[in-house]
């Protein structure tokens, strides 16, 4: 929901570093697998009740998330960085439940597995959409430094963190968080599926090969 105020801020404040760290040489695909495996610790640290280094970790994850983006357009965006950012993003986004599920399977387990439905939610419906607007040739006005169309909504990445840091600070109160933001994840995930439903409905646009015209058409995807 805040994302699109958050992206430009960040942009503006890791822009001397991301220029730094590209003429040295740092390639943005090194901060993007860096970053995930920094941010893969969190897992454990969250199992174990590290909530404070769990915390940090979950920072410098993000951190060096929104990094390899500066980096990368310091540079040369690749096909093959927007995908590794986002696939990586979604699979750290889902190790944070588990850790907190297996530090307490009891009180934390059925919350945990509400919320990483939820993320399952949010996630397909954006990478969903994603695939069909690049297909037809739509862009995010709102987001245009993104490798990929990016459907907003409720739940975006600001949020998601700042669920996560209440969640290592108040980490007594998992169940009670944690099943707010699942339903939070759950009204983006139907927002976008009816966005999708809309949008898809129409015509797609007409492609020009050689002067003539084809429409394009979609089919319904099968499992």
């Amino acid at each position: 929901m805040i994302d699109r105020y958050v992206f430009p801020l960040q942009g503006r404040l890791l822009q001397p570093v991301a220029r730094h760290l590209a003429r040295r040489g740092v390639s943005a695909d090194a901060i993007t697998v860096g970053g995930f495996a920094i941010g893969l610790l969190a897992a454990p640290l969250l199992a174990t009740g590290r909530f404070e280094g769990a915390l940090v970790v979950i920072l410098a994850n993000r951190v060096l998330d929104g990094l390899d983006g500066a980096v990368a357009r310091a540079t040369r965006p690749t096909d093959r960085g927007a995908f590794i950012d986002i696939a990586f993003d979604f699979f750290f986004y889902a190790t944070v439940p588990l850790g907190f599920a297996l530090l307490d399977p009891l009180q934390n387990g059925s919350a945990a597995t509400a919320l990483t439905v939820a993320f399952v939610g949010t996630g397909s419906s954006f990478l969903a959409f994603a695939a069909i607007a690049a297909k037809r040739g739509l862009t995010a006005a709102s987001y245009p430094q993104k490798g990929l169309y990016f459907l907003g909504g409720l739940a975006e990445g600001a949020e998601t963190i700042a669920v996560f840091v209440a969640l290592c600070v108040w980490p007594s109160f998992f169940p009670q968080i944690a099943l707010a933001y699942a339903a939070v994840c759950m009204v983006t995930a139907v927002s976008r599926w009816t966005q999708g439903w809309v949008v898809f409905s129409r015509p797609a646009p007409a492609i020009h090969y050689c002067g003539k015209a084809e429409a394009t058409r979609t089919s319904p995807a099968k499992a």
